[in-house]
């Protein structure tokens, strides 16, 4: 007998199929909005990460030399894979660029809430606007994909703030300041101290005076105070955009759903402007549900044209996690249509109806295991058939079948020739 591996799950079919309604609503929602489907490899070439993160970034990988002795990874994320896409084709394709996949990725990490090693997600990108709308419109599909999940303004809220106001803020100190290790030092600000905060910010290049009083700056939030404290075109730029980003997200209908959080960051260094994160409104999911923003620069690092882009990935790692406590997960089992129960020397006529109802779309079991009346009927109830055919000898030799509704218990029976017949969805409501 074999264990599973730490962080990597397996998913039974009842638990598969709320799975597979949630993940079928985010991309029926993508689609809606416009964006195509893209399929992605399992494997990359590590230095699409160690070149952008560096070295250490390795212990957080699935990296392994492969037998052409390239230096490869199970990818971590999608971000650099479809900014290497963009670039291989980036003549060809028609602008704006909107494309969503769902996909595994790995990443060696401590297992804990809503974090395995293997995960999912759902990753919606626009390349080639700049516009606020584009930012606007990442944000108003994810809060519509959520709605249509069943979740409400109660259940959730995006954590809206833009990273130049934080690196331009940053930049107007007398200091040397890493600005990048600062921003990773406010993304991590609601996971540690006050004082493990101002230590990081310290080692970034700020005095303890000047991070104490950047943490309280960013935390209050207020934009109008911020661009008066920067008084730099940085800063009153970033502003403006993450301005006009929610006013289109106000038309575009997600501003309800946003507030200002200049404390949110996102640690990963390529994100350019406005940025958000999603979180739970009660506090009860204490990770992020997901995240996204703005990266104009990846694809000019990637070696293409400068293009502007923005997206979101949804992990089904947290989301679950919400919806579960906001009571909208689906329920975890099997659902069938028909079950076709056969009795004796009657699997021609049999396989005919299930054929037939298979045609018109339903899912349809029958036996495959030669078992008996009592033990098919049985599994017919395990698998929550809500309609059983029965097709018996007997019934046979009078040219019927029966009908039987599971919930109730009621059955009768039908011309065999006249079943399915013209009906559709053909139930015992409907032939009794």
């Amino acid at each position: 007998m074999y264990d599973g591996i730490k962080g990597f799950r397996d998913f039974y079919p009842g638990e598969m199929a709320a799975r597979r309604e949630t993940i079928d609503t985010l991309e029926d929602t993508a689609r809606r909005y416009g964006f195509r489907e893209i399929g992605t490899p399992a494997l990359e070439r590590a230095e699409m990460w160690t070149d952008k993160s560096g070295d250490d970034i390795v212990d957080e990988l699935y990296s392994f030399e492969d037998q052409g002795g390239r230096h490869v990874t199970l990818t971590p994320e999608l971000t650099p894979t479809v900014a290497r896409m963009v670039v291989a084709k980036q003549q060809e394709l028609s602008k704006p660029i909107k494309w969503f996949s769902t996909r595994p990725f790995w990443r060696y990490e401590q297992v804990q809430q809503g974090r395995q090693r293997e995960f999912y997600q759902t990753n919606v990108d626009i390349f080639g606007s700049s516009e606020p709308e584009a930012d606007a419109e990442i944000l108003a599909w994810a809060a519509n994909a959520l709605t249509n999940l069943g979740l409400t303004g109660d259940h959730f809220e995006f954590r809206v703030s833009h990273r130049d106001i934080l690196g331009g803020v940053l930049e107007s100190y007398d200091a040397d300041v890493d600005t990048e290790a600062a921003i990773r030092a406010v993304d991590k600000s609601d996971k540690i101290s006050q004082a493990e905060y101002h230590d990081l910010l310290v080692e970034a290049g700020l005095d303890y005076d000047q991070a104490e009083e950047f943490a309280d700056l960013i935390a209050g939030g207020d934009l109008e105070e911020v661009k008066s404290f920067a008084d730099t075109e940085r800063v009153t730029a970033a502003v403006d955009n993450l301005q006009n980003v929610l006013e289109a997200a106000e038309d575009f209908g997600a501003r309800d759903y946003c507030s200002i959080s200049l404390e949110t960051a996102r640690g990963l260094d390529y994100y350019t402007g406005v940025v958000f994160e999603c979180f739970d409104s009660t506090g009860e999911v204490s990770r992020s549900i997901f995240g996204g923003g703005r990266y104009d620069d990846l694809i000019e690092s990637f070696g293409g044209q400068p293009t502007p882009a923005v997206g979101v990935a949804v992990g089904t790692a947290t989301l679950p996690l919400l919806m579960q406590r906001a009571g909208v997960w689906p329920e975890e089992e099997v659902t069938t249509d028909y079950y076709v129960l056969q009795i004796g020397d009657t699997r021609s006529e049999a396989a005919r109806i299930t054929r037939e109802l298979r045609e018109r779309g339903h899912v349809v079991e029958t036996d495959v295991a030669g078992r008996s009346f009592g033990a098919q009927l049985n599994y017919a109830d395990s698998i929550n058939a809500e309609t059983v055919v029965i097709v018996g000898e007997q019934d046979l030799e009078n040219d019927e079948v029966t009908i039987k509704d599971m919930e109730s218990g009621d059955q009768t029976q039908v011309p065999v020739d006249e079943f399915p017949g013209d009906l559709e969805r053909p139930t015992y409501d409907d032939v009794a």
